[in-house]
C-alpha cells in the first residue's frame, strides 16, 4: 500500500532550526509532485513548498528564504529544511505525494508531524 511517513518534528525555540523528512512507498516516487502542508490550530491547511518531479521547486512567500524543500529520488524521500523559525510556523506538517494526469489523479497524504516554535 501506499505510505508517506513524516519524521523531524518537535519543539524548537525562536529562531532555530528543524529539519523535516518524508519517507515514500508504494509509489513510482520519481515521477511524482512532492510537498509539505501545514496546519495550524484553527486555520486551513495551508501548502508550504512543492518539488516536482523534474526538480522545479516552489515555496510560499511566507516561508521564501527559510525553508528549503529537496527530494531524493534514489532513497524514495523528500525533505523541508527550515531554519529562522517563527512562532507562526507552529503547525502540523503533512507531506504530500500527487500526479496530475488526464482521467486518474493521485493524491496521497501522510499522518503529520507537530513542529512547536516557542521559548
Amino acid at each position: 500500500q501506499v505510505q508517506l511517513v513524516e519524521s523531524g518534528g518537535g519543539l524548537v525555540q525562536p529562531g532555530g532550526s528543524l529539519r523535516l523528512s518524508c519517507a515514500a512507498s508504494g509509489i513510482s516516487f520519481s515521477i511524482y509532485t512532492m510537498g509539505w502542508h501545514r496546519q495550524a490550530p484553527g486555520k486551513q491547511r495551508e501548502l508550504v513548498a512543492i518539488v516536482t518531479s523534474d526538480g522545479t521547486t516552489n515555496v510560499a512567500d511566507s516561508v521564501k528564504g527559510r525553508f528549503t524543500i529537496s527530494r531524493d529520488n534514489a532513497k524514495n524521500m523528500v525533505s523541508l529544511q527550515m531554519n529562522s523559525l517563527k512562532p507562526e510556523d507552529t503547525a502540523i506538517y503533512y507531506c504530500n505525494a500527487r500526479r496530475i494526469m488526464l482521467g486518474v489523479n493521485p493524491n496521497y497524504w501522510g499522518q503529520g508531524t507537530q513542529v512547536t516554535v516557542s521559548s
